[in-house]
């Protein structure tokens, strides 16, 4: 349990609390702590000004039965992309990674609310993902059965692998647009246009958290050349067996 505990403390700030709650919400449903029907997204947030809705759909995943691969492999990816991303490029730089994930969390939850999709976490973990994959472009990453790809191909195999194998394919797209959205904005558009970002951290997120100087990849106005100034490893792994991202049924089993 110390050992746990020391890893848990030496996770970086937003990815430990978001996989704490990622953790919590799913283990308090199971055990009827909580009913899902309070804390999934749907018309009720609205109507009735239910606000937590947004929030508690983030974080709770229905566990049991077929979905427990599925919320397992979540739980891998949010940990292992939101790490890198948070350690990396942003490292030094909480504000930014911080607005980033609220603006990627309020996007999705516009086109969730829109398409009446109920649970957020798939797309947020594929949208953060995504981020990650578009900065380490040439990262060789190992998947199904040793079959390795760059990095930049990653989101879209996943969404291949859902859409052939799983009869999914809307939470990877929406994650996807959303990430290339956030993407595009802060990192693509000055490399291409030069100038500034289109969106901006507010300045109120630097006071409560603010930059350690001398650290992370890049500012909000970064030249072409300073996106993976990061350092990266040069190959990561990405490997098991079974994968549905979609409908979080399991292909088979290690």
């Amino acid at each position: 349990m110390e050992n746990i505990g020391n890893w848990f403390k030496s996770l970086p700030v937003f990815t430990r609390y978001w996989f704490a709650l990622s953790i919590a919400f799913p283990l308090a449903g199971r055990f009827g702590l909580i009913s899902p029907y309070y804390v999934i997204l749907n018309d009720l947030f609205i109507k009735n000004f239910q606000i937590w809705r947004p929030v508690t759909a983030l974080f709770y995943y229905p566990i049991g039965g077929g979905s427990g691969f599925h919320y397992l492999m979540n739980l891998y990816f949010l940990y292992n992309y939101s790490v890198r991303l948070e350690t990396g490029v942003f490292n030094g730089r909480p504000a930014d990674y911080c607005f980033m994930l609220l603006f990627n969390w309020v996007t999705i939850t516009i086109i969730s609310y829109w398409c009446n999709i109920m649970l957020l976490m798939d797309p947020m973990i594929l949208s953060v993902l995504y981020v990650w994959s578009q900065l380490n472009k040439d990262v060789i990453v190992t998947f199904w059965f040793g079959t390795q790809f760059k990095a930049l191909y990653l989101p879209w195999v996943l969404l291949g692998f859902n859409m052939i194998l799983g009869g999914g394919g809307m939470f990877e797209i929406i994650g996807i647009i959303v990430g290339h959205l956030y993407y595009f904005m802060v990192f693509k558009y000055p490399e291409l246009y030069g100038g500034t970002a289109l969106i901006q951290t507010p300045s109120i997120l630097y006071d409560y958290f603010p930059s350690t100087p001398g650290r992370g990849g890049f500012s909000m106005q970064p030249p072409a050349s300073s996106f993976n100034s990061a350092p990266q490893p040069q190959r990561t792994t990405t490997t098991f067996r079974g994968y549905d991202w979609g409908r979080g049924q399991a292909l088979g089993r290690n």
